[in-house]
Parts: C-alpha cells; structure tokens; sequence
C-alpha cells in the first residue's frame, strides 16, 4: 500500500479504516531503517495525522497501529521536525502515563500501548534534538520515576520497566543535569534499586546476603533485558560515586553491591546474554565505592577478621574468568577490559583477603622459569603480554593490576613479569632504581619454591627467564683486541648521539630518566667523594 492510500484513509473517527490501513502498511514496512527522500512529505503529513488520531481518542487496537506507524516513521530523522512539539510529545507522555494526572497503570489491556509509545519516545529523544531540550522542559525524569514506582509488584510490568528504564539511560546519557535530578531530588539510586531488586525477585538471607541457589533456572529473556536496562540507568546515576559520605550511603551501596553479587552469580537465557549482563553488572561495581565491596566476599556484612572463616570468593573468580575471557577475545581491549581490570585492581588494593586470592591465582609461586612471562597460556603470561599493548591506556591498567598483587614492591613484580615487560611502569613511578610505592601493604608472606631459587643465578633479569650461561667472547681476546672492541662501541655511541639518532640516558637517584649528563651530576650530588679516600 502506498503513502498516498494510506494518507487517505487515516482519520481522526473512523478507527476501523485507520486500524485496516496502518496494519497493512506497518506489516510492509517494519523492518524499514532507509526511506525514500521522494516520499519524505508525505511521511510528515502522515505523523501529523497519527498524532490527531492519537489526540482525537481511538480504540486499544487503533492505539496501537498508530503508534507502532509512528515508531517505524520516527526512524527518520528528516520528518521529526513537525513531530516534536510540545503538545504531540504531551499527547505521547499520556499514552506513555507519563503525565503527572495519571495515577495508575490501568488495566492490564492499556500495557502494550503504554510500552508502544515509550518505545516511540526513546526513537524520537534519541533522534531529535528538539525532542531532547523538551524532555527536560516537560520533566520527563520525573514521569519515568514515578512509572517505575507503579510498577515494583508483579512481572506483567516487565516490558514497561525495560523502556521505561531504557529511556530513563538515554535521559541521563543526553543530560548531565537530569543525572543531577536523580540523584538528589528523584532518589534515583535507592528507586532504582528497587527496581532491580524487583525485577529479579530478590529474597534476602541477611542484611546484605541474597539467596542465591546454585541450581536456580536461568533468567528468562525478558528478566536479563530489564536488568540490563536498569544497570545501565544506575550506571549513569552513580558516576563519580566514588566518596561515601554517610552511614546511610554506605548501606545503599553496599545493599546495591549484594544484588550485583547476586546478578554475577545468575545466568542469562545463553552464553552471550549472561556475557552482556556480567558485562554491565561489572561496569556498574566499578562505580560503587571499594570500601562497600566488601559485601562481595562478606555477603552477611560482617568485616574480615584473622579468625574468620574463609570468605566466600566466588563472585570474584566470577570476575576474573570474566576477565580472561576479554582477554581471550582480543578485540575492543579498551571498552571491554579496562572496567574489570579497574575493579580488580582496587579491590585488590584495598581489600587484603580479595588481594590474597586473586595473587594465587593469577600470580602463583613461580616453580618453571624456563620461559619467557610473556610466553604462555596461563592468566600471568596473558597479562604480561598486555604490558607491551600498543594502547596505553590497557598497558599502564595491566601493569599496575599486577603491581599491586605484588604490593607495589618492584623486586616481587621484577620477578614474575621482567624488567623489560615492566620498565614502562617503573619510568612513570620513578621507580626504575628500584624500591616500593607509597602505599603500605602488609607484611610479604610470599616464600620462593625450591625449583626458582636453584634457577635464579641463571635468570636473566632483562627478559624474566632462565638462560644457559654463555661463553665469554672476550675470554680470548688480547688486552689490545678489548681495548680496540671498546673504543669501536665507543665511537658508535658519540656518532649516534651527536647525529641525534640515540640520546643517552641514565636513572637518577629517584628512579626517574634523564640524558645521562643530568642523570650523571645528580648522581654526583647525591654521592661526593669521600675526604678520607686515597
């Protein structure tokens, strides 16, 4: 059917005809993303005459045709002008219950139209820049809030809640103002919270302990896309989140932190769902502050002590298998590696017993030094290679993951990576003379096993393994041939300094590079000759 016919047979009143028309032309045209420019006013002609059948009031079904017409059209960009004024985007935040007049849900028969027009509104926010600037003049924070609120009992809201919340990201995604809005007027993070917890039904063991059966079934398609959305709805809400100021905001995140327990250790409808849900469950802990990820080994909210039991460290290999995974997919290290790596890496600084057991199994007693750490399959070998990545950002957060595993001390980090995997690292902290960083760790309880310290004497510091010892070419060479040897390597180093190909450089006294004229005085400086030598 052509736009011309449908055109025709739009009207505000005769809902039979309107209904026939849009189904057919909704069955032509639902997987329609490329539109012809020729037809583009009609296409305009045919929203405005959408809203007025919208506006004038229709059936359910009607309703719907309508709205599933408007959504296909709104992925053209070139008719939403016409479209976004402020009374059709108030006529869809009705048909959305949106509106601060609607109290309630309604009936159960009115759900689809409620999630039909939030589906035409993230279209048409996402595309439109007017409609943008009008979601904040007409508060639509708000209204999404208050939706929620509505929809905390019962499953049937699902669908709802999904665009309700997918809306509520790209909101807070557009608008730093509106992520402002909920986080101190609308209450977005205990709201959204609940939300989540509502959405997987939740059923608590402790104060911050969810029952979490090993056996549970996986979580239905529609459960996993809900939780997505909200993840990344309280993603954008807790950005620089990273100060506790308050008992009160510490029992919200660490309530927050027992459901993302609870989430890792949940399973999606397939293998790539559960990745997508681990993935924004991971994004969203790196946002929640390191002092309340305790609750992700204590799930009863207990602190650690010496004479505890073991702490529960599931949900941390969950993360690290994560991790490895990325690691092992090779692609979009940045985007997909940094977060976890991040999380790691200040959990393990920041919780011992965390820090304890990731050292275990990423960096275990060294037994076989007979490769290279770069060379191999284990996590070590993989992180070590990640070093050298051509991105700096992966290289410097891989560093200094296993920095800190190593407690910041360069001799324990030496030993399992090789000064040339960790020279980079050691440069930028100045600590390339050697030593430890500013943090204070506990006592080292790492001991070397038998098969390293009979290796040791052979290891060769620069590439981190052992090699056979090599004859001495100069064991032969007159004290004439050495003398001519070093002055030929002499007179190659000044060539390539004065013609400026190498430029020379030293480590002074406080680890830090400098051309070695600098780096040769300081040391001076630092070292005088002493008055009573000969």
């Amino acid at each position: 059917m052509d736009l011309e016919t449908v055109l025709g047979r739009v009207r505000p009143g005769k809902h039979e005809e309107t209904e026939s028309a849009l189904k057919e032309y909704n069955d032509q045209n639902r997987t329609m993303f490329q539109f012809d420019p020729a037809d583009e006013e009609k296409r305009k002609k045919l929203c405005e005459a959408l809203f007025e059948v919208l506006d004038k009031g229709a059936s359910t079904s009607c309703q719907m045709a309508c709205l599933e017409a408007l959504r296909i059209l709104s992925r053209d960009k070139k008719v939403l002008a016409p479209v976004t004024t402020r009374e059709n985007m108030e006529i869809l935040m009705k048909k959305a219950k949106l509106d601060p007049e609607v109290k309630t849900l309604g009936d159960a028969a009115d759900f689809p139209v409620v999630v039909e027009a939030l589906k035409c509104l993230c279209n048409i926010v996402f595309n439109s820049p007017i409609a943008q600037k009008l979601s904040l003049d007409l508060n639509f924070a708000a209204g999404l809030c208050r939706l929620l609120e509505k929809c905390m009992d019962g499953r049937a809201v699902n669908d709802i809640r999904c665009f309700d919340l997918r809306l509520l990201f790209l909101l807070t995604l557009l608008h730093t103002q509106i992520r402002a809005q909920l986080k101190q007027e609308l209450q977005g993070l205990p709201l959204l919270t609940k939300t989540l917890e509502s959405i997987l039904s939740v059923q608590w063991a402790g104060k911050y302990q969810a029952v979490t059966e090993v056996s549970a079934p996986a979580l239905s398609v529609q459960e996993t896309d809900c939780t997505i959305e909200a993840l990344k709805a309280l993603f954008n809400v807790t950005l620089d989140s990273w100060n506790v100021h308050s008992e009160s905001d510490a029992h919200q995140f660490r309530h927050l932190a027992a459901i993302l327990r609870h989430i890792l250790l949940s399973r999606g409808p397939s293998e790539d769902k559960t990745e997508e849900l681990h993935s924004n469950t991971i994004n969203l802990l790196s946002n929640v502050p390191v002092s309340c990820l305790d609750v992700l080994i204590c799930p009863s909210g207990k602190e650690m002590s010496a004479n505890n039991n073991e702490p529960d460290m599931e949900a941390i290999q969950l993360i690290l298998d994560f991790m490895e995974k990325r690691i092992d997919k090779g692609c979009s290290y940045r985007e997909g590696l940094t977060p976890v790596l991040s999380l790691l890496t200040e959990c393990s600084r920041t919780h011992r017993p965390i820090r304890k057991y990731i050292k275990a199994e990423v960096l275990p007693p060294l037994r076989d030094v007979s490769n290279r750490p770069e060379v191999g399959t284990t996590v070590r070998n993989k992180l070590v290679r990640l070093m050298t990545h051509v991105d700096l950002g992966v290289k410097q957060i891989a560093a200094e993951f296993l920095f800190v595993l190593c407690k910041e001390r360069v001799d324990n980090l030496l030993k399992y990576t090789g000064y040339g995997n960790a020279a980079g690292l050691l440069a930028a902290r100045g600590l390339l003379a050697g030593g430890r960083g500013e943090r204070w760790y506990s006592d080292d309880e790492d001991t070397d096993t038998e098969e390293y310290i009979k290796a040791k004497p052979n290891i060769n510091l620069i590439t981190g393994h052992a090699e056979e010892p090599l004859p001495n070419p100069m064991d032969e060479m007159t004290e004439e041939q050495k003398e001519y040897e070093a002055m030929k390597l002499v007179n190659m180093f000044d060539k390539l300094s004065r013609e400026d190909i190498i430029k020379p450089m030293g480590v002074k006294p406080d680890g830090t590079m400098a051309p070695l004229e600098e780096a040769v005085h300081y040391t001076q400086i630092a070292e005088p000759d002493s008055s009573d030598s000969d």
